[in-house]
């Protein structure tokens, strides 16, 4: 999303993303009219403190000089706005976004990063109906992340966010002309997001992890699938209101390592719902371990992240 570079590297991106027990890492290269093959996926184990050494490691191990890398932020390190586009020209959209975003982020915007992706209006459609994604990052958390990987040699070409990952992901399954909801959970959370046209068209956090939904007391896992369903019924009837013409086939949740939840939505939710297997839309010949489903839950955000493409929105 942020912080593009321009020397040439060998084809696909090297996603890195920092968590407090280690640093995942996956590399993924895209390939015409053929799945997107995944060349590596590695865990180097730690914690925060030890992620430079990790990061050390990386690129001896991977001369990760040679690709381009791009870093995750996580959940609390970065908001992410709808807001209504400015009627300006694209080059002073940033601009424009950036001091609408004063009174709406909880610090200076002058102390920020941001970055704006416009979400594409209907042909023929209101004019007011024209949407917009800001991402705002504090300068103190961007900053040393770039000198963190600086310093141990692996160079940033660009910084992406969860909801772009989980967007690249979802593109790869969306039927000609028509939007799929993805939902996935992780340590963090959960993340509702919607796709068009490989677009991101909403994107909503929920506050249930995939620890609290692995939990073994029955009682509390089925009050959170209650609580899930509700949340997700609420947010699609919006966004059925808001995006009229984005007709959504699907929800397809992502790996979680548990069945019970896709039983539950299947049998609560008016859309159908899937269970999204990587091996169905990745080339995982090369990472065999990815074919379990509890390893793709741990990969799934990474993997996102690696298939960035130079050609889409960012």
């Amino acid at each position: 999303m942020i912080f593009w570079g321009k020397a040439k590297k060998k084809e696909g991106w090297l996603a890195i993303a920092l968590y407090a027990d280690g640093v995942l890492a996956a590399l993924v290269e895209r390939r015409r009219d053929a799945k997107p093959v995944v060349q590596m996926a590695l865990f180097v184990q730690g914690s925060r403190d030890q992620a430079g050494a990790a990061l050390a490691r990386l690129h001896k191990d991977m001369n990760t000089a040679q690709y381009q890398c791009s870093s995750l932020l996580g959940m609390g390190e970065y908001q992410l706005l709808m807001l209504e586009a400015p009627n300006v020209p694209a080059e002073e959209m940033k601009t424009a976004v950036s001091w609408r975003l004063k009174d709406m982020i909880d610090f200076p915007v002058a102390d920020a990063t941001v970055d704006v992706v416009e979400v594409p209006v209907a042909r023929n459609g209101p004019a007011h109906n024209h949407q917009c994604f800001a991402v705002a990052a504090r300068n103190s958390l961007i900053e040393p992340r770039q000198h963190l990987f600086a310093d141990h040699k692996v160079g940033l070409s660009a910084i992406d966010i969860p909801e772009m990952a989980q967007r690249n992901i979802s593109a790869l399954l969306e039927p000609e002309g028509r939007g799929v909801a993805m939902l996935s959970f992780d340590l963090d959370g959960g993340l509702l997001t919607v796709t068009f046209g490989g677009e991101l068209y909403l994107a909503r956090r929920m506050d249930v992890t995939l620890a609290q939904l692995l939990g073994g007391d029955r009682d509390k896992v089925q009050q959170l699938h209650d609580r899930i369903t509700l949340e997700l019924q609420r947010s699609l009837d919006h966004f059925e209101r808001q995006f009229s013409y984005v007709a959504v086939s699907k929800l397809v949740l992502a790996p979680t390592g548990s069945p019970a939840l896709h039983e539950y939505l299947a049998r609560n939710l008016y859309l159908p719902v899937e269970v999204l297997d990587l091996d169905s839309v990745l080339d995982l010949d090369k990472v065999p371990e990815l074919r379990d489903a509890a390893q793709q839950a741990r990969y799934f955000m990474t993997l996102g992240a690696a298939l960035r493409d130079e050609g889409a929105s960012s």
